[in-house]
């Protein structure tokens, strides 16, 4: 149980670190180029969501944030006690859900600053916080399905 908050604290503190380097290092568009025509490192704020939708919706962004946060941890204490998998699922989600609140609360914008280009497709630009969401969800999929296959093979058995 305290793997799950002390590995959504870690996240936590290194969005919010990565973002006050940008925002104390670099002005916002500012660009470092990284790895030419792939990697960039550049200043961007967003008031939205990803690709920039629902912009200038704070209250429902706080609303949803905060009943994910209170899901996560009741889905959590209620149903995923000693999956490993799972934990950290769960644990890298809550993480990155709260790094991001917290840009809303207090600079009522998300600070984002890695830019891919893929393909020559120009990605929108993200953060740490934004990566951790996405793995987070990702894993909790795939260990939801491992699971679900572990219970149908014993039940077989």
């Amino acid at each position: 149980m305290l793997l799950f908050y002390i590995l959504a604290l870690a996240i936590i503190g290194l969005d919010q670190l990565t973002k006050g380097l940008i925002v104390s290092k670099m002005n916002e568009y500012d660009q470092i180029t990284i790895i030419d025509q792939f990697f960039y490192i550049t200043s961007h704020r967003n008031r939205g969501a990803a690709w920039g939708i629902l912009q200038d919706q704070m209250i429902f962004f706080y609303i949803i944030t905060l009943i994910v946060v209170v899901g996560i941890i009741y889905v959590f204490h209620k149903q995923i006690k000693g999956n490993l998998g799972l934990t950290i699922a769960l644990s890298f989600i809550l993480g990155g859900a709260i790094g991001n609140f917290i840009d809303r609360l207090f600079r009522k914008e998300v600070v984002d600053f890695l830019d891919f280009i893929i393909l020559r497709y120009d990605y929108p630009i993200f953060n740490v916080a934004d990566s951790f969401l996405v793995i987070g969800v990702a894993l909790f999929i795939l260990f939801t399905f491992l699971d679900e296959r572990k219970q149908k093979r014993e039940q077989k058995q």
